[in-house]
């Protein structure tokens, strides 16, 4: 039977089984992922002695790696009109690509599976928020993003907090990560990748669309006029949000260990969870841009914070703190896009809406480490540099977003 669409007046208990099955295997994956990510900067500099302009590379390219991908898997899942297996495949390729992490003894090999990674995430990501838009109703879309990123952030704690018991079994206060911490973290994540894949594959179902229409082309322009501004804005913010390895990195070069650190992120992912949903809903009521715009004063913020702290617990504030500019922003982006554009459309429109942030990843990255670090016999402007030009570049895309008055065809959300 197909899935059926939620009616307007849908509450978070009712929200459609797609949702949940959804938010189950962001849960499961982000406990996979986190576990391993966060921890993968220090693995590259304190046991490969990577410096952070190379890690800005790896994890700039790692984004742009998949970008083409999430471009022609959302344009694929218009064209099929089926999302949820192109989704599984996806997560699928990442669950298989982690346990290599284990093995992995030089920079190269390490960036060969985070890129391996990150093309299944390429492959899975715009059809999965395409399923998400299609479940539900517009007057409760941004309830339902909220949901699905409550979810992986509740996800992302979870693998915090085995990472950080498996650190504090391990190594406890040492301020460097050891390669057989590293290496364990790796083992135990395998587990919850497995479900991740399992949870979408047998609980998600495909959503018939209402205006099927003729099987869309590749084109771009179709996305219309408030699409692409949008994306223009948005791309301006995204050029200044570097890695947040780079936050990590801040956190141990002010003295934090590793086990402070994945504290300080399970408390961030803490705040996140707690406000997804309802900064979601919020922006169903009032508004997507005023949510959206609120994020990135709070993002700048917090970022001339980072700039500005001296001791370990300036960064671990303002790490917490930044929880909010995600519960405020993240999903309510995402359910914004699906507001610009037409039903038959949105897989395209997830796909280059993350295409394009996943491409200016890789310079905002690359920037951000060389403001740090210099390049050559550059010796760059030091740390506090990349956060002073993550803040400025938020206020001005939050002025423009202020600016800038769009129309939508079907809700009055924005």
């Amino acid at each position: 039977m197909a899935q059926e669409i939620s009616a307007p007046k849908t509450k978070i208990g009712r929200l459609p089984r797609n949702i949940w099955a959804v938010s189950l295997t962001s849960f499961f994956m982000d406990i996979s992922s986190e576990m391993v990510l966060n921890i993968l900067p220090l693995f590259l500099a304190n046991v490969l002695g990577i410096r952070t302009s190379l890690i800005g590379l790896i994890e700039g390219i790692a984004e742009a790696t998949s970008s083409l991908l999430k471009v022609f898997s959302g344009w694929l899942s218009d064209r099929l009109k089926g999302r949820k297996w192109i989704a599984v495949v996806g997560y699928g390729l990442s669950a298989i690509s982690k346990p290599f992490f284990y093995f992995a003894s030089t920079w190269e090999a390490v960036a060969a599976i985070r890129w391996t990674d990150r093309v299944g995430k390429g492959v899975r990501t715009a059809p999965r928020d395409a399923l998400v838009a299609d479940s539900v109703e517009p007057e409760v879309r941004g309830l339902a993003f909220g949901v699905q990123r409550a979810a992986d952030t509740a996800g992302a704690l979870l693998g915090i907090l085995i990472a950080a018991g498996v650190v504090w079994w391990a190594q406890s206060n040492q301020v460097a990560l050891g390669a057989e911490t590293f290496r364990t973290v790796v083992l135990i994540s395998i587990i919850p990748g497995v479900l991740a894949v399992l949870s979408l594959a047998i609980g998600a179902k495909d959503v018939p669309l209402k205006n099927r229409g003729e099987a869309p082309r590749l084109a771009f322009r179709s996305l219309g006029k408030p699409f692409m501004v949008f994306m223009i804005i948005v791309g301006i913010f995204d050029i200044g949000n570097s890695s947040d390895a780079f936050l990590v990195l801040r956190a141990q070069e002010r003295g934090l260990s590793t086990l402070g650190i994945l504290l300080m992120l399970a408390a961030f992912n803490l705040v996140y969870t707690l406000l997804s949903a309802p900064a979601g809903s919020f922006s169903d009521r009032i508004g997507r841009r005023k949510v959206i715009i609120g994020g990135w004063l709070v993002y700048s913020a917090i970022y001339f914070g980072f700039a500005f702290a001296q001791q370990a617990w300036h960064v671990v504030v303002f790490y917490i703190l930044y929880g909010v500019y995600y519960g405020l922003a993240f999903g309510t982006t995402k359910a914004m896009v699906a507001d610009l554009v037409p039903e038959a459309l949105r897989g395209t429109a997830y796909g280059t809406y993350n295409a394009i942030l996943g491409i200016l990843d890789f310079p905002a990255s690359l920037i951000a480490g060389i403001l740090w670090q210099g390049v050559g016999h550059w010796q760059g402007f030091g740390a506090s540099a990349p956060f002073f030009f993550g803040a400025l570049m938020s206020i001005l895309a939050a002025i423009l977003m202020m600016l800038w008055k769009p129309a939508s065809s079907e809700t009055q959300n924005i």
